[in-house]
């Protein structure tokens, strides 16, 4: 469906302002063929308030100031997530050496404590922060920034948790498994899959 969102918001505060009630104009624009998510939209567009005439919702705008900080918290979450499965990852070889090389480095384990002690600080205050002027402007939650970074994380958290059952079949019939792959395969899962459930439960929170 191409037709124009402007058209159709016209169309629903004109009807709005002959007292036509909200589900007949949903009803209408269905018939129509309209998307039911793009009239439901159009008719959100407007506040249910008792007035003259209809009261339009505020809409979300970008700004450089809020495109900064989610991209900051966004950037804090992902150097989290890869350093934190760093640091598991060597502590697994150490635990779990490969006889024919010396993987574990110390040196990678330092670089990754580092990180993780800078950014992921930084990602719970700025979560703290955003979901306070949240609170207090839901209409935020609108913010197209927040939702492309959004979904970019649970596209990226996707991929990660389907390499991970990939792999593991993998060397499940190459007859691979050992100790020290499984526990990096669930270190994947752990951090893909609580990155993946919390924006998920985040998103459904914004529809609801």
């Amino acid at each position: 469906m191409t037709g124009s969102s402007e058209d159709l918001v016209a169309f629903v505060r004109e009807a709005l302002a002959r007292d036509i009630p909200r589900e007949r104009i949903e009803a209408a624009l269905l018939e129509a063929g309209w998307p039911r998510e793009r009239a439901a939209r159009a008719l959100r567009a407007f506040a249910p308030v008792d007035f003259p005439l209809p009261v339009p919702r505020p809409q979300p705008y970008l700004s450089a100031r809020e495109a900064f900080l989610y991209l900051l918290l966004f950037t804090a979450l992902f150097l989290s997530a890869f350093h934190l499965g760093a640091i598991l990852f060597e502590l697994i070889e150490k635990a779990f050496p490969d006889p024919a090389a010396a993987s574990f480095s110390a040196y990678s384990l330092r670089w990754g404590v580092s990180w993780v002690v800078v950014s992921f600080p930084l990602f719970v205050f700025l979560s703290v922060r955003q979901e306070r002027e949240l609170a207090r402007d839901p209409a935020k939650r609108a913010s197209k920034v927040r939702k492309w970074l959004t979904y970019l994380t649970l596209f990226v958290a996707a991929g990660c948790l389907v390499g991970d059952v990939v792999a593991l079949i993998f060397h499940f019939l190459q007859g691979e498994l050992t100790v020290r792959f499984l526990l990096k395969v669930l270190v994947v899962a752990a951090i893909a899959g609580t990155a993946f459930g919390y924006y998920l439960r985040d998103l459904k929170k914004e529809e609801e």
